[in-house]
């Protein structure tokens, strides 16, 4: 055997691992240091650089720039998180697009993906449709 393989030992069987394999998880996990490491030294520099001055108003809770006042809960309106979430139906629908954009073209999954497809954007249309048989998507 070269020298650039390792052999592990697995019950009765065994198992030839290259040593590219290791070195390309040593880069990741080194990267993923790096990462962290540029992350803790900003924040240490935006902690030993920022000016501390505690103030009444400073440590006051902020709320949308209302003073508070009065209980901690309110009422909100339900369609603010009903808007939300048609938001993130429809940014999930972009998603699921692209990659499918790039799967139809390959050789011999177009009509299986088209068909996959109609059927997502079905349940799509079906909630959309629902939303606005409720009066949800009615602003007033």
């Amino acid at each position: 055997m070269s020298d650039q393989t390792v052999v592990v030992a697995a019950d009765t069987h065994h198992v030839v691992v290259s040593a590219d394999y290791f070195q390309s998880y040593s880069v990741v996990g080194l990267l993923a240091v790096v990462g962290v490491l540029f992350v803790a030294v900003a924040f240490g520099a935006g902690r030993l650089l920022r000016p501390v001055v505690p103030t009444p108003e400073k440590l006051m809770t902020y709320e949308c720039g209302v003073d508070p006042v009065g209980e901690g809960w309110a009422h909100t309106q339900v369609r603010y998180y009903v808007y939300a979430f048609l938001y993130v139906i429809f940014a999930i629908d972009s998603i699921f697009l692209f990659p499918w954009a790039t799967v139809f073209a390959d050789p011999g999954y177009g009509a299986t993906t088209l068909v996959e497809m109609f059927v997502f954007l079905g349940f799509l249309a079906v909630g959309l449709l629902y939303a606005y048989k409720k009066g949800v998507l009615a602003w007033t």
